[in-house]
């Protein structure tokens, strides 16, 4: 349906870091489900364009924007092309995450730690701000639900690589709780999905591109995961067959 020259469709689902891994495969998923996407990217502008160019040729919805979730005036910007373009969000996956070169924590320096817990914890909080004041029933919306991606390190601690990206996805496990208490009552459910050693290009980015291989013996099944793996457990969360789950942390980490 068209109103006002918005396409208004029942289900809108926000992804950020939708150009890539995870966050790609589970744009696709929700496009196959009904959903009509907004892809987020920081850095992978044409790999999200191709990602909605396919959702489109598929007979889905897409839309893709820039933003850098640690940015305030972005993420606002980002959810004001959402309403005009697509309607009322009803969905969010706060996927946007970011690794740093692997360190002990003695050669870690403020600057590393800002980067990193602004787009892990301040990015899922300033988007979770924007997906509730448009889903909330206290605020007229229609309810909806949001799955922070968090990570079996906020369990494992990363010793010697990457304690502050552990201790972020630790943020973001008490978060997820924390906001689930806190709009349960008022239409929204708020899960979290909690990877584990997963085949995405993120290990390279932490100068590490064949992590998986290496730790994958540490792994009960013995093998690493797949991003389709993840994307399963998100819109599964999403959908209305979870709808009696809410502050739940799944790890989709083969037992480890």
């Amino acid at each position: 349906m068209v109103s006002n020259g918005v396409r208004i469709v029942d289900k809108v689902m926000v992804i950020t870091g939708g150009s890539r891994g995870i966050g790609a495969v589970t744009a696709l998923l929700a496009a196959n489900a009904g959903y009509a996407v907004c892809i987020g990217y920081f850095h992978g502008r044409e790999p999200a364009e191709a990602i909605a160019a396919d959702i489109r040729q598929d007979g889905g919805t897409a839309m893709t924007a820039a933003v850098d979730v640690s940015r305030e005036e972005d993420v606002e910007r980002l959810f004001r092309q959402v309403d005009d373009t697509l309607g009322p969000v009803t969905a969010l996956v706060n996927n946007a995450g970011i690794l740093e070169v692997q360190s002990r924590v003695e050669g870690m320096d403020a600057a590393r730690l800002h980067r990193v817990f602004a787009t892990n914890v301040i990015g899922s909080f300033l988007c979770a701000r924007e997906a509730v004041r448009r889903m909330s029933t206290t605020h007229g919306g229609a309810g909806g639900a949001i799955v922070n991606i968090s990570s079996a390190a906020a369990r494992l601690g990363s010793p010697n690589e990457f304690v502050d990206y552990a201790a972020a996805k630790g943020a973001i496990d008490t978060f997820t709780i924390g906001l689930a208490k806190e709009v349960a009552a008022e239409g929204i459910r708020v899960n979290a999905v909690r990877p584990g050693l997963i085949y995405t290009d993120i290990h390279a980015s932490g100068g590490d591109p064949e992590r998986v291989d290496r730790l994958k013996a540490s792994v009960p099944m013995q093998r690493g995961g797949y991003p389709e793996e993840v994307a399963e457990a998100i819109l599964w969360l999403l959908s209305d067959r979870a709808s009696y789950t809410s502050g739940t942390l799944l790890d989709v980490a083969g037992g480890r």
